[in-house]
């Protein structure tokens, strides 16, 4: 019986870390890819780096400097205040970075024999960002296809869930604590619970404390 492969993009973030988890109950095997792009914080890299080692995880870690250049923004850029105005997108957005990350997973997948992308891209909590649309990723798949003749699969198990339901679907992986204790989502890179003041934290802990009153509720 031929086994089923999957890329995870992977960030070492609560997201992504989740959808690892996702892919290991879902496929035979599963294999990590981490992009440089010399983003905010390099802690960034060295979480992702743990967390796969922790869980036994193939782990690629793939130089995506050239976006930095690019796209100067709060996210690669130290001396920039990362801030959103009213009716803007913020500027943490990286333009083209879900577009190139999820071409190169699939070129990566194509090397590997893997069929499946894993992405914890969302629409529900996602800042605005448009390359965390559904629309957007389905798009991106068709394309990858025709331009490696191929048929891949890109899976999306966050889409449509908030910050709650993130948390949720990670305690219902078995997978909380670690989600909760190991993951770097701040802005200003602190693990775990974070700074507790940036954008990404503040989302986090809002889902955080919704889920736990809620299963705290049902009990």
């Amino acid at each position: 019986m031929k086994k089923e492969k999957a890329v995870v993009v992977f960030s070492g973030g609560q997201d992504s870390t989740t959808c690892l988890f996702w892919a290991m109950k879902q496929f035979d095997e599963v294999v990590a890819v981490t992009f440089d792009y010399n983003q905010r914080h390099q802690s960034e890299i060295d979480v992702a780096k743990e967390i796969t080692k922790e869980l036994k995880i193939e782990h690629h870690i793939l130089d995506m400097a050239l976006l930095n250049q690019l796209a100067p923004n709060a996210l690669t850029r130290n001396e920039m205040e990362i801030e959103q105005k009213e009716g803007e997108l913020p500027n943490t957005f990286v333009p083209g970075r879900n577009l190139l990350f999820l071409t190169f997973a699939s070129i990566l997948a194509k090397q590997i024999g893997a069929k499946h992308i894993v992405t914890g891209v969302c629409e529900t909590d996602f800042s605005g960002y448009p390359d965390c649309r559904d629309v957007f990723v389905k798009s991106c798949n068709v394309t990858v296809n025709l331009a490696m003749d191929d048929q891949f699969v890109f899976h999306t198990p966050l889409m449509w869930l908030n910050k709650k339901e993130t948390w949720k679907l990670a305690d219902e992986l078995g997978a909380f604590e670690f989600v909760r204790t190991k993951t770097l989502t701040c802005y200003n890179g602190i693990v775990a619970d974070g700074c507790g003041e940036c954008p990404a934290c503040q989302l986090r802990q809002k889902g955080l404390e919704e889920y736990l009153l809620e299963k705290d509720g049902g009990q």
